[in-house]
């Protein structure tokens, strides 16, 4: 690190901040997204996925070299505008949307979303509707896998992640147009960190032929569409990040295809990365406090350990990190483990390393954790201080911070007297006692004994075409009002709470008077 781009050794920086400490680049930063808009078809939207590394001036970095970026909590949105992006240049997605932060998000100007089930889609718009706005959403899907292995596949296969078309096969039009929300495209993020690039042209070639064939099936005009990444990048060890020359053209052609107005203004063709634009910025600088000999293994002591990089090793995540002495050495290697100083014995770096005569004191750097370092470990395990972590641009710190985890009040949470269910498998829907008892008296089935659920199938529970038209007459009568048939779509009969969204300005009124 320390001839890597100029500036301060690794010494230097250690003598200033303190040890353990992470070091990033602007400049690496800045190459890898050149290098990936130059792999992608020509004029693709490149989005940054912050749950690689969350870092506001690391996030700040890629808002100037032109990337957009992508969200899944508060925490990332609360970054991402502390980076200078604003709601409009931001795609919320992630399996499990609370109400919570969906007003968060609504409330910060974002109006894309990308959801993964009906049930997300409802949420989605029922928020939106709150807040008197439309989203626009993509639709994940999880279809059937289009290539070979892949470091972590997150759909082609039973996940939590996407629409699953086999599990899904009744699944119609009618039922995606929802109130609040207008779903323009797809989604797709079938695997990430994808070993080579023959698996991963073959991934993507297959998303485009997916959405092609949905758009055609269900009737929507595609105007966006995510094909999401699985660009791979070195993690933790020695080794460059790729560059992708086999990408562009076979993307283009299918596109041209599949999609020939993609190359127009209103056609927005997009990719997510988070590893490949930040893993090989970064590099940890940490110290050997103790070198220990116990049977037949030595045992190297080091100021940092999975409680600032590599938590998720627990379970199998992630592979044994490499460590290099910051200061070049002739000395013989010697086998040694790698470990943390934590009151654990799963503190492991590596139990199979080999270092150049390890020593107290002696300066290690482990290279490639740009992505996926501090904030995906074990952060808050045992209450050890964070490293501190800095920025340099030109060999410069521009930038130096530590994270730091606090308690802060919180208030007790309190309902009003309108039924609400939160969490994060059900919209939030308040609902007066009237419409409830309307659907209990046309539907007995409906929720039994207990609360309805906003998300409840209503055909489940015995709604066919007769009821469907008495349930409209006891609605009418009850509130003194006629509600107009545009709003009366299938989608809008799915469950009480689409049910409710979609008449409860009709309604809401007469209520209000009573």
């Amino acid at each position: 690190m320390a001839t890597d781009g100029g500036g301060p050794t690794a010494a230097e920086l250690v003598g200033r901040y303190g040890s353990p400490l992470y070091v990033y680049r602007a400049e690496k930063v800045e190459a890898a997204a050149a290098d990936l808009r130059a792999a992608l078809p020509a004029g693709a939207v490149v989005m940054y996925s912050l749950k690689a590394n969350p870092h506001p001036e690391l996030v700040r970095v890629l808002r100037g070299a032109g990337c957009r970026v992508e969200l899944t909590s508060t925490g990332e949105l609360a970054s991402a505008l502390a980076a200078g992006f604003d709601g409009a240049e931001c795609l919320y997605g992630g399996p499990g949307k609370t109400v919570e932060e969906l007003t968060a998000a609504f409330t910060s100007g974002i109006r894309h979303y990308s959801v993964e089930s009906l049930a997300d889609l409802r949420r989605v718009g029922s928020v939106a509707l709150a807040h008197g706005t439309r989203a626009t959403c993509l639709l994940r899907v999880n279809p059937p896998s289009n290539a070979g292995g892949a470091g972590l596949r997150m759909t082609g296969q039973p996940s939590q992640f996407g629409l699953d078309l086999d599990a899904n096969p009744d699944v119609t039009g009618a039922d995606l147009a929802v109130p609040g929300a207008t779903v323009h495209g797809f989604h797709f993020y079938p695997l990430t960190n994808t070993p080579d690039e023959q698996t991963l042209r073959e991934e993507l070639l297959g998303s485009v032929r997916v959405a092609a064939d949905l758009a055609a099936r269900w009737g929507i005009e595609v105007t966006h569409l995510d094909l999401g990444g699985g660009f791979s990048t070195p993690y933790a060890g020695e080794g460059d990040r790729p560059v992708y020359t086999t990408l562009r053209e076979p993307l283009e052609r299918e596109l041209d295809a599949r999609f020939p107005a993609w190359r127009t203004p209103g056609f927005e063709l997009v990719f997510e990365s988070g590893r490949y634009l930040v893993g090989d910025s970064g590099t940890l600088v940490c110290t050997v406090t103790d070198v220990k000999t116990s049977g037949p293994g030595t045992y190297t002591v080091l100021d940092t350990g999975i409680h600032h990089l590599g938590g998720l090793s627990g379970i199998g995540r992630l592979r044994p990190m490499t460590a290099r002495p910051a200061t070049p050495t002739d000395a013989e290697r010697v086998p040694t483990s790698l470990v943390g100083p934590l009151c654990t014995p799963a503190d492991i770096v590596n139990r199979a390393a080999s270092l150049p005569a390890p020593h107290p004191g002696q300066l290690l750097e482990i290279p490639n954790v740009g992505a996926y370092g501090l904030t995906a470990s074990l952060v808050g395990f045992l209450s050890r201080p964070a490293p501190t972590e800095v920025l340099l641009r030109g060999g410069a710190v521009v930038h130096a911070s530590r994270l730091r985890l606090a308690r802060e009040p919180v208030t007790e949470l309190r309902t009003g007297d309108a039924y609400q269910e939160k969490g994060p498998d059900h919209m939030s829907v308040q609902w007066d006692a009237e419409f409830e008892k309307q659907l209990r008296e046309a539907l007995p089935r409906l929720g039994g004994d207990g609360p309805v659920s906003p998300e409840a199938s209503l055909r489940a529970a015995g709604l066919d075409s007769l009821a469907t038209v008495e349930l409209l007459v006891k609605l009418e009568e009850a509130y003194g009002v006629q509600i107009p048939d545009e709003v009366l779509t299938p989608a809008a009969f799915a469950s009480p709470g689409s049910l409710w969204e979609a008449v409860s300005d009709r309604l809401r009124p007469t209520v209000s008077q009573g």
